[in-house]
């Protein structure tokens, strides 16, 4: 077993332990450098941090192999990678960046194949002169976007 698979073995173990709490990235460098980027159903609190954090630390040797370790929630700029995220973040508004398009709009829905937005937009009118605000509403696949990341409004 290679150290990274001990490391990811280890994380999912004490996962078990927090239903809510879910992995997102973990990286292991050349030097030992385990960085783990965690995300929560309801959020990731400093605790689920220090747990996850002492779970791998007591259960690695520093004698066997010297290694730094990093355990965090990801940001909130950061891009959503699993399906999970998605589902946590309906209701909220989303840049979503596809092979074609850029879009920011509200995600009403996300499954296991793809995901729902809707948001409003000016459009030249059928009949006359001037705009009118439409309702649009997209249905994009996992497999075409390219990044999504959740806009912070205040």
């Amino acid at each position: 077993m290679t150290f990274k698979e001990k490391v990811n073995e280890l994380i999912n173990e004490a996962l078990l332990e927090k239903p809510s709490v879910f992995l997102i990235d973990l990286h292991v460098s050349d030097s030992f450098k385990i960085s783990v980027g965690l995300d929560g159903d309801n959020g990731v609190a400093l605790q689920d941090c220090i747990d996850i954090s002492r779970a791998i630390e007591n259960n690695l040797d520093r004698e066997e192999q010297d290694f730094s370790l990093e355990v965090a929630s990801v940001g909130v700029g950061s891009p959503l990678k699993i399906t999970r995220q998605y589902k946590k973040n309906i209701g909220r508004t989303l840049i979503v960046t596809t092979n074609t398009e850029k879009i920011e709009a509200e995600l009403i829905e996300a499954n296991d194949v793809f995901i729902i937005l809707s948001w409003k937009a000016r459009e030249p009118k059928k009949v006359g002169k001037g705009k009118e605000t439409v309702q649009k509403e997209q249905q994009i696949p996992y497999t075409e976007i390219k990044e999504a990341i959740v806009t912070v409004t205040f």
